[in-house]
């Protein structure tokens, strides 16, 4: 759809240019997941409604549509306008219950709700899980645990800000139930990093 035609609607613009832009930025999330807790940034200019920044809005705007039901916390859903800006540009469905969705905002990284209310996939399905973007205030790299795993040379040291002070504890847990699990996608600005369920966070 042309900027004219979102700006007759009342609507928030997405991307100028659809194709080229959701192309890059979906390379730009393959590469995040392919070296975990490597901060990049997403070469795009967005202004989405508040509170999403713009490089929730580009991951959702790349990776979402009506297959891939959304999640919106609290924070995201507080008005309708993160919904209405998913539905109008990705014909995104919006889910009422975390479990069921594919993909979940969270504006609110402090109240990030615990792992075992999203979908953690199965033995046989372990690709039926959820993948959680996660809106922090920003990111530490001399602080926080040792990030090892496939895709990182040795280690990362990083630290995704705001996050609730169970969250460590919580996803070293979930480690245990390796092939199930989630993902994480921590946005701020236009940075991203990408918390696969493959990466161990070590003292």
């Amino acid at each position: 759809m042309s900027m004219a035609q979102t700006h007759d609607r009342g609507m928030t613009p997405g991307f100028a240019d659809e194709v080229f832009e959701a192309q890059v930025c979906f390379r730009r999330c393959l590469e995040a997941f392919s070296f975990p807790g490597h901060l990049l940034a997403l070469p795009v200019e967005l202004a989405p409604p508040a509170p999403m920044n713009p490089a929730a809005a580009a991951c959702l705007l790349t990776l979402a549509d009506l297959d891939t039901p959304v999640w919106l916390d609290h924070a995201a859903a507080e008005t309708s306008a993160i919904a209405d800006f998913l539905r109008f540009h990705r014909a995104v469905h919006i889910t009422a219950a975390p479990r069921d969705c594919l993909f979940a905002l969270v504006c609110d990284s402090a109240h990030l709700p615990a792992p075992e209310r999203f979908a953690l996939g199965s033995d046989e399905y372990p690709e039926a899980s959820s993948t959680v973007l996660v809106q922090v205030e920003g990111f530490d790299t001399d602080t926080g645990p040792l990030w090892r795993g496939p895709g990182i040379k040795e280690s990362v040291r990083l630290w995704p800000r705001g996050l609730p002070e169970t969250f460590l504890e919580e996803r070293r847990a979930m480690s245990e139930l390796f092939p199930r699990g989630l993902d994480y996608l921590f946005t701020c600005g236009r940075r991203l990093a990408a918390l696969p369920r493959t990466t161990r966070l070590e003292d």
